[in-house]
């Protein structure tokens, strides 16, 4: 089958790989329609992880089923699914708890909890960016999704992993109905934060970044956006909420944010939402930290550590949220929205783009070149 192969930094070919197959009764086998390039694929593909060379890449999947395992029965030939991106047991402690970002067996590293389709850390399993894509326990992880997302992928393969993941962190917020909330990050996942702040009633929406499409595209929902480059987040944030602060608050940037130079600051969207959040406010965090970094320039950062505004956020008595999604929490709910025509998540797509094409589309990705906001793979085109 062709697939996307992580060869280094910066370094991803196209090539002929062994198919994926059924190898346990309990996996189910898709023709991957449409994967999309995530941001999380950037930590790989700067070299900014341990990622295997030679590994598939591609944990935002969906597609058609092609073959299921003799221990499938909820799941049939034909149907269209979209797959959670953390690969999840359904029985282990945490998966019972709902928490299947942390599942207790599909990872083998007894140290970690959680895998993952073509990511680092996360397992052996490859990724969906390919023709064809094994399944791990595919009755559980499995979302049959409506006959109509055959025309709407562009929308359905958000629930995957960025609708969720935006959802995600207006949860670990604490986000009500007539709230104030601030997001950092105009990338897809806090677009998806500031559509599901939305989605909940949020009072005010206002959603920081740099980069003039990623804002208009925040604008287009009604979000108020925020250009850091030019002034002051914390101060414009605090002039919109009356010197109090937003009630909420969102970090969508992950360790790798930075300031207008281009400098690395592993803990400045951190810090800037501390300063940002009203006393006992909420702050949830998905963007992505982990524990070593060793090609970090912050020296703190490559053992994981940052310097953190604890003082102040004790002081202020507010709480923090962090952690991945638990996808199957709400990707069955979330797909209610998308059917029922009160959710569509395509709107920040800006590239569809056949697997062929896949290197282009990371290398204008990365770039964070005008335009390209979300990029979408059509292996099966």
């Amino acid at each position: 089958m062709k697939a996307l192969v992580y060869d280094g930094t910066r370094d991803v070919k196209v090539k002929d790989v062994p198919d994926a197959r059924i190898e346990r009764p309990t996996d189910v086998l898709v023709r991957i329609t449409t994967t999309n390039i995530c941001g999380s694929d950037l930590h790989m593909y700067e070299g900014r992880t341990d990622m295997e060379t030679g590994r598939v890449l591609g944990h935002e999947n969906m597609g058609e089923v092609i073959a299921v395992g003799d221990g499938i029965d909820r799941v049939r030939v034909g149907d269209l699914v979209c797959l959670p991106f953390n690969i999840s047991c359904g029985f282990c402690r945490n998966c019972e708890a709902g928490k299947t970002a942390y599942c207790l067996t599909t990872n083998p590293d007894p140290r970690m909890a959680g895998a993952a389709y073509g990511f680092a850390g996360m397992g052996p399993h490859n990724g969906g960016q390919a023709e064809l894509l094994r399944v791990p326990y595919g009755d559980h992880n499995c979302l049959i999704l409506p006959e109509e997302a055959r025309e709407r992928q562009s929308d359905y393969v958000m629930l995957s992993d960025v609708f969720p993941t935006g959802w995600h962190a207006t949860e670990l917020a604490g986000l009500r109905a007539g709230e104030s909330i601030v997001i950092y990050g105009a990338g897809p996942v806090g677009l998806m934060a500031a559509l599901s702040a939305n989605l909940k009633g949020a009072g005010k929406v206002m959603v920081v970044d740099r980069h003039p499409d990623r804002l208009a595209l925040a604008g287009q929902i009604g979000a108020i956006p925020i250009d850091d480059s030019k002034g002051s987040a914390v101060d414009r944030v605090n002039d919109l909420t009356n010197g109090a602060g937003a009630d909420r608050g969102c970090e969508c940037v992950g360790y790798q944010a930075h300031d207008v130079e281009g400098v690395e600051h592993p803990n400045a969207t951190l810090n800037n939402l501390v300063h940002s959040v009203r006393f006992t406010g909420g702050i949830g965090v998905v963007g992505v930290f982990v524990p070593q970094d060793p090609n970090s320039p912050d020296s703190l950062y490559q053992d994981g550590e940052v310097a953190f505004d604890y003082g102040l956020h004790w002081f202020k008595g507010q709480t923090m949220g962090t952690g991945q999604c638990n996808v199957k929490a709400y990707n069955r709910q979330l797909c209610g929205l998308i059917e029922q025509g009160k959710a569509r998540p395509s709107w920040i797509v800006s590239h569809e783009l056949p697997l062929a094409e896949a290197p282009s589309g990371y290398r204008h990705f990365d770039a964070r070149d005008d335009g390209w906001t979300k990029v979408l793979l059509h292996p099966a085109a």
